[in-house]
Order: C-alpha cells, then sequence, then structure tokens
C-alpha cells in the first residue's frame, strides 16, 4: 500500500480524500493556488504545496506544476478528484512516466471514454443505444446552426472535455445555438484547456439516472447502483438520490449490465460513472461516461456500506475488489444536497466573500437516519470567485425515502452559513415541494416548478401562527433581558411586556404571554422555587412543569399554543417545540422584531406592543430607489465584453454584456426597450455586486 499520496485538487473533494487516506494510514499532500493558501484542504493534509496564482489554468491544471510538487514531496500516487486534471489522459501519462500512480483509470480508458465525442461512437459501435447527435468537430457558429437544424431543436451543446455543467448550453433556435457555442466554447477553454464542442438531441422530459461502475486491474468490473440527478439547473446538478424512485429491479439491472459491458470494453479500472437519459417508459440512452468519481458518490457509499475512495486506492495499490456484483447491495435511501455560493433571489447568480457565519448540522448516523457533510470551508473562510461554487454537500439517510426526506428537511433547518448569498433556501423549497416527494421528478423540474425564478416560498397560514407564538415568545424573553440589563427590572419583576402584535407580511396576530414555567414556580405570593427543568412538580405531583423556556402564548381568537425553547437573545438558531411539534429556525434579532428563516421562506416578523403596532399603521411605506434605467451587476466577476455602445437602441432581451464568475458566463440583457446613455465599464473590468455596468437614457 502508498505510503504518501498528493491530491491534485481543492476544496470538499481533497478534504474528503485526505479523511479517507487518513483512516488508512496513508500520509497525503496538498496544492495550493494564492487564492487557497489558507484553505481547509492545506490545514488539513500532512504537507502543502504551493503551485501558483488564483487561476486554474495558471495553477490547478498545469501539469508540470503538479508534477514538480510530486517530485518535491516523494508522493507515490496521486488521487485527481473530480474536475480540473482527472479526466486528462495527459496527466495519467505524464505521471505513469514519472513512476507515479494515477488513482483513476488508465490513460487508454480516458482516452476513449473521458472525451465525450469519442466515447459516444464507442458506445455506437458497441451497440448502445444513444442519444441522437452530431460527435464531430465543429469548426463555427455557422456549421454548428446546420447541424441543429439537421438534428432538430431542441439541441444540447456541449463541451467535449466538459462536465459540472461547464460549457454546457440547451438551443432552442438558430439564435441560441450561436450564442450559445461561442458560450460553451469560451467555458471550455477556461475550466478544462479544451475549447471543443459537440452537438445531441436535447430529450424533452427526461431523468436524468446514473450507474456508478467500479473495477480492478484483474478484470472485474461490477456495478453499485443508480443514482437519481435530475434535479438540475443550468445542466448542473443540485439534488441527488439513491436509489433513483422511478427504476423498477428490471431497468435497473439492465442498465448495470449495460454500464458494466461498457467499461469491460475499455478495461476500465478504479471508480467511474455511466450516465443515461431516462424517458417515462423507462427506456435508457446512453448520454456518456465519467472517467472519474463523481461529486455525488455519498449517496452511493451511504446505500452501500462501501468507501469508493478506500475502493480506488486499493485498486490502484494493484488489489483486487474485495465484493463480486451479488455482495452489492441496497440499504435505505440517500439524497444529497448541494450547498452552492449563490443567490437564488438573484437568479442563483455566483456570490463570493467571507463566510462569517458557518455551522453545519452535527453529523450522526443511527438506524432511524443519518446526517453526513463534505465540505471544504470553515467559518471565517473566503468564497473565492475564480473556483466552483460549491460550498458543501449535505447528504441525509433514511430507511426509506420519505425518512431520509425528512432527515434531510431537519438538517437543512439546522445548516447556518452567513455573509454570502446561498441556496439553501432553494434547498429546503425542493425537500417540501409535493411534486418532489411524489418522486414525478424529470430535468426540467427547476424549469417548470419555477419559471420565473425562486422568489422564497409562501408558508401554509398554520405555519405562520406557529411561527407567530415563537417570536411573541422570544420578544417576552428579550424584553425581560433588556429591562434586566438596564436596570429597569428586578428579577421578580412581572412587569415586561406581554401583550404584543405579530405581523408577518398581511398576516396580523394580537397575542398575550404567560409563563407556564421557566426553571422555576412562581407562588400567588411571589416566591420562586427552583425545580426540575421539566416534570412533575415535587410539590405537587398532580401539577406538570413544562419546562425552562415554556410559556403559553393566547391568540385574541381565544386559542392557543404552548412553546417550549430555550432560545436567549443572541442566539441565531432557535430550537422549540410548539404545540408538541419541533420547529426549527434560522433568527436575527431587528429594533422591531427578528428576521426569520424557515423551510425557504425568508420572513420579516414584526413584534410590536399594540400602541407602537397601531402607531406603525400610520407610518409612510418606504419605496426602495428607482432603478430601473441601470443596469447593475448581479453579481461579483470580470466583465468579458460589451454587446452594446452608447447612443444605441436596445430592444427587450437584446444582450447587453457578458460577465464571467466562477468560471460561468452570465449574459446580461435588456429588461425593456431603452436607449443606451453611458456604458460606465470596459471588457476586464472587475465589478462588485451592483455596481453599475451602464445607463439607460
Amino acid at each position: 500500500m502508498f505510503k504518501k499520496i498528493l491530491i491534485a485538487n481543492r476544496g470538499e473533494i481533497a478534504c474528503r480524500v485526505i479523511k479517507t487516506a487518513r483512516k488508512m494510514g496513508i500520509a497525503t499532500v496538498a496544492v495550493y493556488s494564492d487564492a487557497d493558501k489558507d484553505a481547509l484542504h492545506v490545514r488539513m493534509a500532512d504537507e502543502a504545496v504551493h503551485i501558483g496564482p488564483p487561476p486554474a489554468s495558471e495553477s490547478y491544471i498545469v501539469i508540470d506544476k503538479i508534477l514538480d510538487a510530486v517530485r518535491r514531496t516523494g508522493a507515490e500516487a496521486v488521487h485527481p478528484g473530480y474536475g480540473f486534471l482527472s479526466e486528462n489522459s495527459r496527466f495519467a501519462k505524464a505521471l505513469e512516466d514519472e513512476g507515479v500512480v494515477f488513482i483513476g483509470p488508465p490513460a487508454s480508458a480516458i482516452e476513449a471514454m473521458g472525451d465525450k465525442i469519442t466515447s459516444k461512437k464507442l458506445a455506437a459501435e458497441a451497440g448502445v443505444s444513444t442519444v441522437p447527435g452530431y460527435m464531430g468537430l465543429i469548426a463555427d457558429a455557422d456549421e454548428a446552426v446546420r447541424i441543429s437544424e439537421q438534428i432538430g431543436y431542441p439541441v444540447m451543446i456541449k463541451a467535449s472535455a466538459g462536465g459540472g455543467g461547464k460549457g454546457m448550453r440547451i438551443a432552442w433556435n438558430a439564435e441560441e445555438v450561436r450564442e450559445g457555442f461561442q458560450s460553451s466554447k469560451n467555458e471550455a477553454m477556461s475550466s478544462f484547456g479544451d475549447d471543443r464542442i459537440f452537438i445531441e438531441k436535447f430529450v424533452t422530459q427526461p431523468r436524468h439516472i446514473e450507474i456508478q461502475v467500479m473495477g480492478d486491474r484483474h478484470g472485474n468490473v461490477i456495478h453499485l447502483n443508480e443514482r437519481e440527478c435530475s434535479i438540475q439547473r443550468r445542466n448542473q446538478k443540485v439534488i441527488e438520490e439513491a436509489p433513483s424512485p422511478f427504476l423498477d429491479p428490471e431497468t435497473r439491472a439492465a442498465m448495470g449490465a449495460q454500464a458494466v459491458a461498457l467499461a469491460k470494453a475499455v478495461n476500465y479500472c478504479s471508480a467511474g460513472t455511466v450516465e443515461f437519459i431516462v424517458d417515462g417508459a423507462r427506456n435508457f440512452y446512453f448520454l456518456e461516461m465519467n472517467t472519474r468519481l463523481q461529486v455525488e458518490h455519498p449517496v452511493t457509499e451511504l446505500i452501500t456500506g462501501l468507501d469508493l475512495v478506500e475502493l480506488m486506492i486499493r485498486v490502484a495499490a494493484g488489489e483486487k475488489l474485495p465484493l463480486t456484483q451479488e455482495d452489492v447491495r441496497i440499504d435505505g435511501w440517500a439524497i444529497e444536497s448541494r450547498l452552492y455560493a449563490e443567490d437564488p433571489y438573484r437568479n442563483f447568480l455566483p456570490s463570493i466573500g467571507r463566510l462569517t457565519r458557518y455551522r453545519p448540522p452535527a453529523e450522526r448516523r443511527g438506524p432511524d437516519g443519518a446526517v453526513r457533510n463534505d465540505t471544504g470551508v470553515y467559518e471565517g473562510g473566503e468564497i473565492s470567485m475564480h473556483y466552483d461554487p460549491m460550498i458543501a454537500k449535505l447528504c441525509s439517510w433514511g430507511p426509506d425515502r420519505a425518512a431520509a426526506i425528512e432527515v434531510m428537511r431537519n438538517a437543512l433547518d439546522e445548516f447556518e452559513v452567513e455573509g454570502i448569498g446561498h441556496n439553501l433556501p432553494f434547498c429546503q423549497a425542493v425537500m417540501d415541494h409535493p411534486r418532489f416527494v411524489s418522486g414525478d421528478i424529470t430535468t426540467a423540474f427547476i424549469a417548470e416548478e419555477f419559471p420565473d425564478g425562486f422568489h422564497g416560498v409562501t408558508l401554509p397560514d398554520e405555519e405562520l401562527r406557529r411561527i407567530a407564538a415563537g417570536a411573541a415568545a422570544m420578544k417576552t424573553v428579550a424584553a425581560r433581558r433588556e429591562g434586566r440589563i438596564s436596570g429597569v427590572l428586578s428579577p421578580h419583576d412581572r412587569r415586561a411586556p406581554r401583550d404584543w402584535v405579530v405581523s408577518i407580511g398581511a398576516r396580523e396576530w394580537r397575542a398575550h404571554v404567560s409563563p407556564l414555567a421557566r426553571g422555576h414556580i412562581v407562588t400567588e405570593e411571589g416566591e420562586e422555587l427552583a425545580i426540575a427543568p421539566k416534570g412533575r412538580d415535587p410539590r405537587n405531583p398532580d401539577v406538570l412543569i413544562h419546562g425552562q423556556g415554556a410559556v403559553k402564548v393566547r391568540f385574541e381568537d381565544g386559542t392557543e399554543s404552548t412553546v417550549e425553547g430555550d432560545w436567549t437573545p443572541g442566539d441565531r438558531l432557535a430550537r422549540a417545540t410548539i404545540d408538541g411539534a419541533p420547529l426549527v429556525a434560522k433568527v436575527d434579532m431587528r429594533a422591531e422584531g427578528f428576521r426569520i428563516r424557515r423551510r425557504g421562506a425568508d420572513l420579516d416578523v414584526k413584534v410590536r406592543e399594540p400602541r407602537v403596532a397601531e402607531l406603525a399603521r400610520l407610518m409612510p411605506e418606504k419605496l426602495p430607489p428607482d432603478t430601473s434605467k441601470l443596469l447593475l451587476c448581479p453579481m461579483p466577476g470580470l466583465v468579458v465584453s460589451i454587446a452594446v455602445e452608447e447612443g444605441q437602441e436596445v430592444q427587450e432581451g437584446q444582450p447587453l454584456c457578458t460577465v464571467e464568475a466562477m468560471k460561468m458566463e452570465n449574459v446580461l440583457r435588456a429588461e425593456r426597450a431603452g436607449v443606451v446613455a453611458r456604458i460606465n465599464v470596459a471588457p476586464g473590468a472587475s465589478l462588485a455586486v451592483d455596481e453599475v455596468i451602464m445607463e439607460f437614457e
């Protein structure tokens, strides 16, 4: 077995490999760019080597720099992770020439299957059903349009060396082909150093289901069942699960057998994934083979009990697979939510900055459920504009799909991230969406269910009422704390406000808060007696004590809620039991109440004394500033191009400029017809959020 391996990657996957190597007693070497000098993977590794400036094209994908790090540290093997050099056959060959083991498939398999064009041809020759498309090199946009019209719209424009949604566009007409062709080429060159593009038919109403394969150097290949990856945005996976809620045993076996046959045809070893598109009748078509470890591999590990990274390392060291196809099992259900640094309220545009707060839920494993969080960041760390926006992969496991969803819901409720925009609210919305819960999903799920983008979730009235009860209870606690700190109240004073008006949007509740027990019993004479946190009154067994922080909230209509919890002012996460049901929410105190975030809803909750609420209704509403004549940069990024000139008349939907962030090009378009009055930036400019790009008359 190896004594030392180098991880030619960064972030979450580098940390993931280090964990398994440490478990196996193998020393690790990290590599890092200027932007990653304080990164978590650098801290975790036994050694770390600096390899250059922040752009991946000048650091992480420069083969000579990785080889130099190998030589300097004496690493015996290299794990490439995913992305970067993981599917680069030249890199695998260069390591072989150095006498260093590549923890992945042989270079010949990467060449055969890692390249999307070549893999399509080989699959067709092997009799595998493939999606119609053009696998040859495409010279320019005009040829791309001709090919697309022959195939028939819609089409998918894809980078040959691509992955992770980079260099991928869907086009529904010739204009979108021309625009998407160039953007795909640019993204492909920036991310992979290879701008080759191919085009295939885009199958409508598809499911994206993939088969995990694992092979050794002795000719043994098995599959580890499937993953459903249909919840995608911009062709990038957001939610994955294993197994698929759609496949039956017969289809699973057929897809697995086909994936294994394809892998054996190219003498494949190590971990790999054969991706299929599946229609409503369970007909499946080969899409591509990823000759590397997939981002979503944890869900396969959770249902099989296997460590895929460990298997990759052992196979690379020449060991045989320790199991056969008959040994592979499906134990329960697993779901993965990808936490991205992107703002769902700004059309999921990238967000960068410092993680002022990063508190993932505690990892655990038990018969009723499990939580796992694979991450490469830490509180206080920076999210850079130079790399993929993934922050973490939150995974849940349950004995069945319903249980796995519920575990995920609760874990997302407890996940605290502040300082940047992130997609946690969107992941929460998906978990509660009836269509996802039913398993009736396709790759068009997000486009169909959120056609106008994500604007938060509208919670049911009963849930809002529970939040109102919790807010009234928290405001009472805060008022008592404030009074004691200011010296207005003594510890025994009961004159703190207990009557409140709680407002959430247009809804309003009048509420009276009275203590049931807050760590003590109050007698009629005002005497306080210490008691146990919860249980029966030791002086009177017939009296049930609700516990520390328990209050009764009586609403104006006569209904009541019992709120139990231990929230204190300053806590950013509130855990409570309201009317016997748990409630977890993110809480930020404000002058007149709280900002409360729960299950995809972001609520401005006003909690005022009745007289203050009465006066507030008389106050005029403050209107936001008018930015209708400005084009603002929606995210930090680099100006790639300006498509218009000053004085030019533009129409609704017309491209105005292109901004690149996190290796993705974003075309900003005119929201309405107008005339460009002034352009404030030039190509190459680095912009901040809401910086003015151009002004209109």
